[in-house]
């Protein structure tokens, strides 16, 4: 297996883990013949689940872990009982060389600490960013960081931005993405002083990026820039803002198309415009979080994502190991000096 064609697999994460792995896992080999996989898990319940399927059965191995990262386990005790489960053997193979990217469905918390102790941070990275792809007018802009550091300075918002923007490279097919830094207005008095001086930073240093300025809240949905850049704190607070919003739209919609005779019809008319919606509303077409800045590719999957979203998940893994992003990251990233200026 070359490790850039194979994915390392948290068979036992996620809410219906494995059935919804496997099946998810299944879908995506499909779509991929050139890629392989290493099913993490128990080999008594997942050997079974590959029986008559022919892509697993020839493009996917099972590497037996007897245990698992519970969902209500804390990251303190994933690190000290974790080794040997399934989530950290996936990740371990992505250490080791066998696999280019792993993924899982699993305890958010227990992936992030599991996937800085095993694969570390890069070199100039002082803390990993956890990303997220959202549905806008014009397309998908990747958001970043979405909750794995509360708090950022502005060196650390310079180093997500250049690293969102070989994430979206990788995974959106843009040729130089843009990027802008989420503020409360776009005038440069705006924001608090860590804000500022990101924009400050990023403005003078010779990093090759394209750098659009500040942007607010609801350019997000409206796609003005492909990389939207904050701390983990306000990216979280947005994410689960829209998250919400786009469940009460879906349900208010369900509601008026069918509260009557005459709605109904409506909907019958309508029926190819809501499915466009639909797909772009649904979270399982846009499945996946990475934590970047790390020495290897770490993705995490929603915990309740069914077998679309979880192929998805690992679609963006597979883009990602057959990309320079992470080259591409230290490129830039060697440009910026100590003070956050591009050194000369």
């Amino acid at each position: 297996m070359q490790p850039s064609k194979t994915l390392s697999i948290d068979a036992m994460g996620g809410d219906d883990a494995p059935r919804i792995v496997i099946d998810g896992v299944a879908e995506f080999l499909a779509a991929r013949p050139s890629m392989s996989v290493l099913l993490h898990g128990n080999e008594t319940l997942l050997r079974p689940m590959m029986a008559g399927r022919a892509d697993l059965q020839s493009r996917a191995t099972i590497v037996h872990a007897e245990g698992k990262i519970t969902s209500d386990m804390k990251p303190s005790q994933a690190l000290r009982r974790g080794k040997g489960s399934s989530m950290w053997n996936a990740v371990e193979a992505v250490k080791d060389g066998r696999a280019g990217a792993c993924v899982s469905a699993g305890n958010t918390g227990a992936l992030m600490a599991i996937s800085m102790l095993v694969l570390r941070k890069m070199d100039g990275v002082h803390r990993p960013a956890m990303t997220a792809v959202w549905p806008t007018l014009r397309g998908r802009t990747a958001v970043l960081d979405v909750g794995a550091n509360v708090e950022a300075d502005a060196e650390q918002l310079v180093t997500f931005a250049i690293m969102g923007e070989a994430f979206a490279r990788a995974t959106l097919g843009l040729p130089r993405p843009s990027v802008g830094l989420l503020n409360i207005g776009s005038e440069e008095m705006k924001g608090h002083e860590e804000v500022r001086e990101a924009h400050e930073l990023l403005r003078a240093s010779a990093i090759d990026i394209d750098y659009r300025g500040f942007v607010e809240g609801d350019d997000i949905s409206a796609g003005v820039v492909d990389v939207v850049v904050t701390d983990g704190f306000t990216g979280n607070v947005a994410l689960k803002t829209g998250e919400g919003v786009a469940r009460m739209l879906a349900s208010h919609m369900r509601e008026a198309f069918t509260e009557s005779l005459m709605s109904k019809a409506g909907a019958v008319l309508a029926m190819n415009g809501l499915k466009r919606l639909k797909s772009l509303m649904d979270p399982s077409n846009v499945n996946g979080g990475v934590l970047l800045g790390l020495g290897g590719i770490s993705v995490k999957s929603h915990g309740s994502a069914d077998a679309r979203g979880f192929a998805r998940a690992c679609e963006m893994a597979a883009d990602l190991a057959a990309s320079d992003f992470q080259g591409e990251i230290a490129a830039n990233l060697a440009r910026i000096g100590t003070g956050g200026v591009a050194a000369e």
